[in-house]
């Protein structure tokens, strides 16, 4: 059986490997390997991401440099990339309203509207869809294994399955809560052949070494905060 991975890069950390930073440094080749049955070819790992920005953490962006670093030398695994899109708009303030700090006090009343500076990751989600479609046209996979909690995938989702009779696994990019399955987004999982729910054991075992060997590159090493992370 042939598999291609389709993973949202974004949905899977802040649904997951944000709240698990001991999992970050993570071979995405090695976590399909533990997901396929023992029968599937992993024939190719699509990871769906975007350049990070560094104006809340200065440093994000080189350890995120340092995990593509690493998964480049996984010639099974392709990195396609978004962009992030800032902008600022006026937003209607809740009522009440509520801030970071806790502390934060609010001239009282507060304003109707608030200008908001808002990130948005662009681009994933229809470059996810859109190569899940394409490769299911021409035959590229027998079974296509979908990481994403992301419901604007559906329709591409629903054309694979009801359409180009191709089995899509949707898996669940959630943290699992305690003695609990984590829930993918039912309108996803309604659409699904199946669902995989991944679990930290996966995850352990499909770590990267801390020091990755190069031939003629200096070696990859893990940011010295997931090794922290670690202990």
């Amino acid at each position: 059986m042939r598999a291609i991975f389709y993973i949202d890069g974004f949905n899977f950390y802040f649904l997951r490997l944000k709240h698990q930073p001991q999992f970050k440094w993570l071979n995405l080749k090695a976590l399909a390997d533990c997901i396929v049955p023992a029968k599937a070819t992993v024939e190719k790992v699509n990871y769906y991401t975007a350049p990070v920005s560094g104006k809340i953490d200065p440093d994000a962006p080189r350890r995120q440099q340092c995990l593509l670093s690493a998964l480049r030398t996984i010639p099974e695994i392709e990195i396609t990339n978004g962009r992030f899109l800032v902008s600022k708009k006026w937003a209607v303030i809740s009522k009440p309203p509520e801030a970071k700090p806790d502390t934060y006090a609010w001239n009282m009343p507060p304003p109707d509207l608030v200008r908001i500076e808002k990130t948005e990751e662009k681009g994933s989600d229809v470059n996810l869809g859109a190569h899940l479609v394409r490769d299911a046209l021409l035959d590229k996979f027998d079974t296509a294994y979908v990481l994403t909690d992301d419901t604007d995938l559906c329709e591409p989702v629903r054309i694979v399955t009801k359409e180009a009779k191709k089995h899509v696994c949707i898996i669940a990019p959630n943290r699992p809560r305690e003695h609990q399955r984590p829930i993918p987004a039912p309108s996803l999982a309604k659409l699904a052949s199946s669902i995989h729910y991944i679990d930290d054991a996966e995850l352990a075992r499909s770590q990267f070494p801390n020091e990755i060997i190069r031939v003629g590159k200096k070696p990859v090493i893990k940011p010295k905060s997931w090794v922290k992370a670690n202990i």
